[in-house]
């Protein structure tokens, strides 16, 4: 941090959480302007974090400021006041999502990006081995149709730049407005994108007994304001719900429950 701090002229400020896959601390670089010093931990889903930043250069996404490949180390805009959308009421928060979604997807993807296509292949093997392990800790028949999903997924083509994890917590308002932050960036079909914000607020689905309706809300309001075919949306929905929905071995509660509710 040292290093980095004196090559960039930044004055560290106290980290904003524990560091689990990153460390994330606010700084003010030399003229007084605020920012984020951000190192990534060594794992394949932000390694191409800086280089999304950089196709995006601030439309729907922080601005990159500088960026240390070696040392996995980003200088990023720092959202002022940095509100996530979590606190913003649900009905207006979709609309928001939906335009940071947008505004993402009209950059060309330039550079090396990991496919859509690979990880769905990936997930396709991994999945069923993972089900295993756990203890098969879900219906056969959700596993399947994840499974199935995942093998027949597109190619590439008219492939955009996707965020991959873009829910309330990673989108944040700034004086430009809501942007996102934190990209685990693949280059695929617009659909996938949606699938964290149909499992966005787990906590609270989990606990609410109107959480199918919620669900299916979301899908239909975002495939139709964002031009989607809401199959396609539920498919990935599915798929990236379980494919995300292991931590250690363990399945996640909130990840399983949300392709239950798609799958209904």
């Amino acid at each position: 941090m040292g290093e980095l701090a004196g090559e960039w002229s930044l004055e560290l400020e106290p980290p904003f959480e524990p560091a689990h896959i990153s460390l994330v601390i606010p700084v003010r670089r030399a003229e007084g302007s605020a920012a984020v010093l951000k190192v990534n931990f060594p794992e394949p889903e932000s390694e191409h974090e800086a280089d999304a930043l950089a196709c995006w250069d601030g439309t729907g996404a922080v601005r990159l400021l500088a960026r240390d490949d070696e040392r996995r180390a980003l200088l990023i805009e720092r959202c002022v006041p940095g509100t996530p959308l979590w606190e913003v009421e649900e009905e207006a928060a979709k609309e928001i999502a939906a335009g940071v979604l947008g505004a993402l997807w009209q950059a060309r993807p330039a550079g090396e990006f990991r496919s859509l296509a690979d990880e769905a292949a990936g997930w396709a093997e991994s999945l069923p081995a993972a089900w295993e392990v756990a203890g098969r800790p879900f219906e056969r028949t959700l596993l399947d149709e994840a499974v199935e999903f995942l093998r027949v997924a597109p190619g590439p083509q008219d492939a955009v730049l996707l965020h991959q994890d873009l829910h309330g917590g990673n989108i944040l308002r700034s004086e430009r407005g809501w942007l996102a932050i934190d990209p685990k960036p693949l280059v695929g079909e617009r659909a996938f994108d949606v699938a964290s914000l149909l499992r966005d607020r787990r906590d609270e689905l989990l606990h609410d007994p109107g959480a199918a309706r919620r669900i299916r809300h979301r899908l239909d309001f975002l495939s139709d304001r964002l031009g989607l075919d809401p199959e396609r949306v539920r498919g990935w929905g599915i798929a990236h719900a379980l494919a995300w929905g292991f931590e250690g071995g363990r399945p996640l509660p909130g990840h399983i429950e949300c392709a239950r509710l798609l799958m209904g």
